[in-house]
């Protein structure tokens, strides 16, 4: 019998992507993804506040590169990808991150003010992602 590993987040961009060249130019981008469980109301009025879970997103190669010139802060993101747990050792201390390894990416919502690319230019004309928003 095989198996699926798979994630699906809608969540909010907390800071705009990392972005590494490794050897032979293969790009790498990191970053922060908020999904929050809304809050409620006990029948006995116990309030049950949010719940904020925060993400560790990975972009490989031409992802990565849209994501640079495209992700910003605070977007609302549709992410679908894989779970996978790094581990290493720093200082005789093991350490341990689970991130998801992102397949598809789509930009879902945007801030008002216009985005722009490290060049300066407006880049709402350009991407066919935001021509949906």
């Amino acid at each position: 019998m095989s198996s699926v590993n798979k994630a699906i987040l809608i969540g909010n961009v907390g800071s705009d992507p990392e972005v590494r060249y490794l050897e032979r130019g293969v790009a790498v981008a990191t970053f922060p993804l908020a999904t929050t469980e809304r809050g409620y109301v006990m029948q006995n009025g116990v309030q049950v506040p949010d719940k904020t879970e925060w993400h560790n997103i990975v972009l490989w190669r031409n992802l990565a590169e849209w994501g640079e010139r495209y992700i910003r802060k605070s977007m609302k993101l549709y992410v679908e990808g894989k779970l996978q747990t790094r581990s290493w050792e720093k200082e005789g201390i093991r350490k341990q991150k689970t991130e998801i390894v992102a397949e598809n990416v789509q930009i879902l919502w945007r801030p008002e003010q216009p985005q722009t690319d490290n060049k300066g230019s407006d880049i709402q004309d350009e991407d066919p992602y935001l021509d949906n928003l």
